[in-house]
């Protein structure tokens, strides 16, 4: 896919009228700028698993829990925007992020899903309807949907939109965006008892954890920080934009779960992304480079990423050892982050025994 031109600057102030400053999460910077650059996620096929497996393959599809949804409604649940929605009716759902549809679908609704925002990018999900493009909800489209209960969370704008949603009698849940690991069980819960169904959210919540727990043993046993450093890279070639992350860019703790530390925030770096620099990547010396797989292709493969100036000089860069996850799955702290997990894992000690 071609990706249209934007300046670096363009790109930024993009990203700060869709998340509302320069404090937002890694995911929302994520979403904003695929969008703005043309990018989202595609997956490779992943094999049918069992419970209690965990798949080691990229995954398009998502797997759902075995017993149909039966929700009990109606129920009022507080929302992430201050207010009490009571949700009537699961007939006709729209998640307006593709985290969300993740979790809508694994938890058995996707028969009653009747559109999707662009970075749904599953094989279940394709067919839907575009609705919205991250951050740019278009509230007619939703509208002529007529969906029972629509599901955002804090990042999703504009706020004109989702107002215009809510004053249109529809019920509207704003869900917390997850930023580390430890938030998968908490949203996974909250969109579950959305829905009616809090006893499938606590099944799937505990499938992903045991799947997470198997993936972890199998890490390389290591010293306290002593795991390969690496650096999260956020990059779209076309646009001009080069970011390294930092403590905030949401990385964090899927690098640390697998064993490595999070180079960015090592070095120092407090804030979510910043351009990179020879100096950043120089004190932040990484073993390792991670990248989302569009963001990869945007700036050549591995022959362009190691054209970006700094880059060459590190470990990371001497060895040529790139980390790539897909897009549509790297930061969505969802049901498939096992997938995630072992993807960065396999890439990471593909010896089994990793950079001493």
């Amino acid at each position: 896919m071609r990706l249209p031109q934007y300046s670096a600057a363009a790109v930024r102030r993009a990203v700060r009228r869709r998340t509302g400053g320069p404090g937002t999460s890694a995911a929302a910077l994520a979403l904003a700028l695929a969008t703005l650059t043309g990018c989202g996620g595609t997956e490779a096929p992943a094999p049918e698993v069992g419970d209690g497996a965990t798949p080691t393959a990229a995954a398009d599809v998502v797997e759902p829990l075995a017993a149909a949804p039966s929700p009990r409604l109606p129920v009022t649940v507080h929302s992430a925007d201050g207010t009490d929605v009571t949700v009537t009716s699961a007939d006709r759902i729209i998640p307006l992020t593709g985290s969300l549809s993740e979790i809508v679908f694994t938890l058995g609704f996707g028969k009653q899903v009747v559109a999707r925002d662009i970075t749904a990018t599953f094989e279940q999900a394709e067919r839907l309807p575009v609705v919205t493009r991250a951050h740019d909800v278009s509230a007619e489209s939703v509208l002529a949907l007529r969906p029972t209960v629509v599901l955002a969370d804090t990042t999703t704008g504009p706020a004109e939109a989702v107002a215009q949603i809510r004053d249109a009698g529809i019920a509207l849940v704003v869900v917390e965006p997850a930023k580390e690991l430890a938030d998968v069980g908490r949203r996974t819960g909250t969109v579950a008892a959305a829905l009616g169904v809090p006893s499938a959210g606590d099944e799937l919540e505990a499938r992903t954890e045991s799947r997470i727990a198997a993936v972890r043993k199998g890490i390389p046993p290591r010293p306290e920080g002593g795991g390969p450093r690496v650096a999260f890279l956020y990059l779209r070639g076309s646009a001009s934009v080069y970011l390294l992350g930092g403590r905030e860019s949401g990385a964090s703790s899927l690098l640390e779960a697998a064993g490595a530390v999070d180079a960015g925030k090592a070095s120092g770096l407090t804030k979510d992304f910043t351009a990179i620099t020879a100096e950043a990547l120089a004190k932040a010396a990484p073993d390792a480079i991670l990248v989302m797989s569009k963001g990869l292709d945007s700036v050549g493969g591995v022959d362009g990423l190691v054209r970006i100036p700094g880059v060459a000089e590190t470990p990371a860069g001497m060895d040529r050892r790139i980390v790539s996850v897909d897009d549509g799955v790297l930061l969505n702290y969802g049901p498939r982050t096992d997938r995630v997990l072992a993807e960065l894992v396999e890439q990471l000690y593909p010896d089994g025994g990793g950079k001493k």
